[in-house]
């Protein structure tokens, strides 16, 4: 079979190998001895052996658990689909990163995003879905700037870094006021609803529904007191972890580098009668108003990172939607939290029980000179990102969606060997 004038032997080669990686399409053509109709490799002198299949087993063994905080584990299979569409998506000659963001095929992902979002977490339609850019912290300017007046009094509870960061940056633009904070406790609790002091007149009450960096998470939500009022929630490291019932905010952003995505993507869900009230100094790319009347299309998005987000959002309803995925993260914490109160001390988390976080637990070890030793051991079993935040030290193992089962019972199995030899 000779080759033709837009194939060389080594392209063919290319092809054949490309058709045994399990990855690709199962239906992809393959090539035969048309005389024999029996299938056949092309091979060059010069050429070392190439293996003929790339198993998924032998994929996970190349690589390590990823207990990173964010950006972070991605689901397996969602990295290997990307994969195998990175070079030519769904026939259309180019790459999504090629794309116009203008044309038929971004749009088509955008708008399936988009809907696969809406129904995993029952958005209404009378909220705007807002794929952006500039991350979770950029909001923390753009919710007061879209949502309140220079004079207007709004309300922060404060759990956490990230809630605190928020309330710093409102200062700029409204009249911000921390009506509690759990900072001088180290921040290991969420306070009882009842007691807080919300102002009657507060546009909004903002909270950090899960703290990455100290492991304090929201089980139930605070109502504004002010009727006319809304609830605003960072959801960064929580997003899609769990069933939320959106109608109880007003609005909802969250980073999608922990949970949904690579970093690079912010998706923000607004109420749509609150758009459109921006404070006259508000620049153009933090107007929610004008990025939801362009369908997140007003500027060139992060394409590719929002097309990662569709494929997470897909994966998670083949998985069942989020019940199901609450179920699995509540039996990984669950595993983790039980070895590290167990340990008799040699391991302890500082979080109250009734809020520990689903996604980031934080511990200590009651020989704080062993942790080095502690993070040196598990890299060696392929365990990475394990120290904690800067500010606050000691451990921390995320466990978001895709951090699998097994993962958690590996680091937990070490847990226990590294305290029988050093306890």
């Amino acid at each position: 079979m000779a080759a033709t004038p837009s194939t060389t032997p080594h392209s063919l080669l290319l092809q054949k190998t490309l058709q045994n990686h399990v990855f690709l399409k199962p239906n992809s053509t393959t090539f035969t001895n048309q005389r024999s109709a029996k299938p056949f490799s092309i091979s060059c002198s010069a050429t070392t052996p190439i293996q003929d299949r790339l198993s998924f087993q032998s994929q996970s063994q190349d690589r390590v658990f990823n207990f990173a905080a964010g950006p972070a584990i991605l689901p397996e299979n969602v990295l290997l689909k990307a994969q195998a569409e990175l070079y030519n998506w769904h026939g259309s000659g180019m790459s999504v990163m090629e794309m116009s963001h203008r044309g038929k095929d971004f749009r088509s992902i955008i708008e399936k995003a988009e809907a696969d979002l809406r129904t995993l977490l029952n958005i209404p339609e009378n909220y705007a879905v807002l794929f952006l850019q500039g991350g979770a912290t950029t909001q923390f300017a753009a919710v007061p700037l879209n949502l309140c007046q220079r004079d207007d009094t709004v309300d922060y509870l404060v759990t956490g870094s990230w809630g605190d960061k928020a309330f710093k940056e409102a200062q700029k633009y409204c009249k911000p006021k921390v009506i509690w904070s759990g900072k001088s406790e180290n921040y290991v609790r969420v306070p009882s609803f009842d007691g807080l002091e919300q102002r009657p007149n507060a546009k909004y009450l903002h909270i950090c529904a899960n703290e990455t960096i100290y492991g304090v998470e929201f089980k139930d939500y605070p109502v504004p007191s002010n009727p006319n009022g809304v609830l605003v929630a960072d959801m960064s490291s929580n997003f899609c972890s769990k069933p939320v019932d959106v109608t109880k905010f007003g609005l909802i952003y969250a980073g999608a580098q922990k949970n949904v995505g690579p970093s690079g993507v912010c998706i923000v869900i607004v109420r749509k009668d609150l758009l459109g009230n921006a404070q006259e100094v508000t620049p153009v790319m933090l107007d929610y108003k004008i990025h939801a009347e362009n369908n997140s299309l007003y500027n060139t998005p992060p394409c590719f990172g929002i097309y990662m987000c569709g494929l997470v959002f897909e994966d998670l309803l083949k998985q069942g939607g989020l019940e199901e995925v609450e179920k699995k993260n509540k039996k990984k914490a669950a595993i983790l939290y039980n070895a590290i109160d167990e340990s008799k001390g040699f391991y302890r988390c500082p979080v109250e029980k009734s809020v520990r976080s689903l996604m980031n637990v934080p511990f200590t070890l009651e020989k704080s000179e062993l942790e080095a030793e502690f993070l040196k051991e598990a890299a060696k079993e392929k365990m990475v990102q394990l120290k904690g935040h800067r500010s606050v030290g000691g451990m921390r193992a995320s466990i978001y969606n895709a951090m699998p089962l097994a993962g958690v019972e590996k680091l937990v199995a070490f847990m226990k060997d590294f305290q029988a030899r050093h306890a």
